[in-house]
């Protein structure tokens, strides 16, 4: 999908064959299938504005993916004057934010919407500046030409002109107002009054109106009024009850999220924005920043819990740090693979580790009970047990493994449509899983020694701060 914004003061007529010519060299690219586009609606919403739904062929009947078809068609598009195209891969995840002409948004709020124009252009200058960024673009439109009606009060009464005559005048002429309706057998019509299309668009009309004043005479317009053209915004944008600009933004070939981030907080603190614009990231880029600082919490919340159900069903305090001890590997796997596939780390990724927590402990667990219930139950030494448990549990171990392994490996080695959106779970669960196999095999054993001869120690100790009572 995409958007092309022609300059401000473009004509509806004018507008037109830039769209159609813009369509055409779309549907020439031999990876799409079929092209709709329609003006005035949208991202940007005005009559210098069109979108464009771009379907494209079945991923085996074409060379590129989604966003290298995008990025083709925009580089081609680029000399063409007059107007500018943006196309983006349709997002499968969407949360939240504005429609905009790139994946990621920031945001400015004010109540002033002088500050808001003024702030604006700034802002956009500054974020494209970053190098790590591209399609910086905004949603402000301010220079629309409009026509300011400036009314002399004194002089409109001297010639007797009533006020709410002349709002009446202007309705008529300008607001294409419904003053009937023809009924027919089976359809209605409205009947809507207005001037023609050709005098709306030209200031000049506004000086052969006339205003019937009480005397029933005509009155020019331009007798007791002044009229002084300007620029105004083609519309205003509002999130909150406040005057909102977004801007938009994709990110480079191998910067992350986290990287743009705190590159545009460095920017906007140089910038030195003033206190009543308020700024932060939208959409998907504000979900980001939600989960990153809350992550952490909810990392630790979780393990809390785990090791809280396990202390209590083991009746250790020392035996649950065993099953956990298995988590550092399976983060670190799906990071290393992620980084070694050049996958950003994006929401979806962040939900394929969180999923590891589950996966992972779930071998320990398993080699962890049987030890800890062969050496309560049948008498066996630490070492006993933990080895039995190891032979015992290698083989079911495996089967849950491998069997989680493949099923995320056709979502990391994904090719079709949709696979920018599943590649980075199956790429973050397929690596941690790798990772964490390998080493918890052969980890888990000797961590649950030590953490046994830890706690025999410990109790050692205690018994000897505190003797039993004579």
């Amino acid at each position: 999908m995409g958007a092309l914004r022609a300059d401000q003061n473009i004509s509806f007529q004018a507008m037109k064959p830039k769209m159609l010519m813009f369509t055409q060299i779309i549907q020439q690219d031999p990876a799409v299938e079929s092209v709709m586009s329609s003006m005035g609606s949208g991202m940007f919403g005005s009559r210098n504005s069109a979108n464009f739904f771009v379907r494209l062929k079945d991923f085996d009947q074409r060379d590129a993916t989604a966003t290298e078809v995008a990025n083709r068609l925009t580089r081609k598009t680029s000399h063409i004057a007059g107007a500018q195209m943006f196309l983006m891969a349709a997002q499968d995840l969407h949360i939240g934010g504005r429609s905009a002409n790139a994946t990621y948004q920031y945001s400015l709020q004010a109540d002033d919407l002088d500050l808001l124009r003024t702030w604006t252009p700034k802002v956009q200058a500054a974020l494209a500046a970053i190098p790590e960024l591209n399609s910086v673009d905004s949603d402000s439109q301010t220079g629309g030409q409009e026509v300011e009606l400036t009314i002399d009060r004194d002089r409109a009464t001297r010639l007797g002109v009533n006020v709410n005559m002349l709002d009446t005048l202007l309705n008529n002429a300008f607001s294409q107002r419904q003053i009937a309706t023809l009924y027919h057998t089976l359809n209605q019509y409205h009947v809507v009054m207005s001037l023609q299309n050709s005098d709306t668009a030209n200031p000049e009309t506004l000086q052969q109106l006339y205003v019937i004043n009480d005397s029933g005479d005509r009155v020019p317009l331009s007798a007791f009024a002044r009229f002084s053209g300007g620029n105004a915004p083609l519309s205003v944008a509002h999130q909150g009850q406040a005057a909102t600009s977004t801007l938009a933004f994709n990110l480079n070939e191998g910067v992350s999220l986290e990287q743009a981030q705190e590159l545009i907080k460095q920017a906007m603190a140089k910038l030195g924005l003033p206190s009543t614009l308020h700024a932060g990231f939208a959409g998907t880029a504000a979900a980001f920043s939600q989960l990153t600082a809350t992550m952490p919490w909810l990392i630790l919340a979780a393990l809390a819990a785990v090791y809280l159900v396990l202390g209590v069903l083991y009746e250790s305090y020392i035996q649950p740090l065993t099953i956990l001890s298995t988590l550092p590997s399976a983060g670190v796997g799906a990071l290393l693979l992620l980084l070694l596939t050049g996958t950003q780390l994006t929401v979806i990724a962040l939900i394929g580790i969180i999923l590891l927590i589950g996966i992972v402990k779930k071998n320990a667990i398993m080699m962890i009970d049987f030890a800890i219930d062969a050496e309560r139950q049948q008498g066996m030494s630490p070492q006993q047990a933990i080895t039995q448990a190891c032979l015992m549990r290698f083989r079911p171990i495996m089967m849950t493994t491998l069997a989680a392994f493949f099923g995320a490996l056709p979502l990391a080695l994904g090719s079709g449509g949709d696979a920018d959106l599943r590649s980075p779970l199956g790429i973050a669960i397929a690596g941690g899983l790798a990772l964490s196999q390998l080493l918890t095999l052969f980890t888990t054993p000797v961590v649950y020694l030590w953490l046994d001869r830890l706690g025999r120690a410990t109790q050692r100790q205690w018994r000897r701060l505190r003797p039993t009572e004579s």
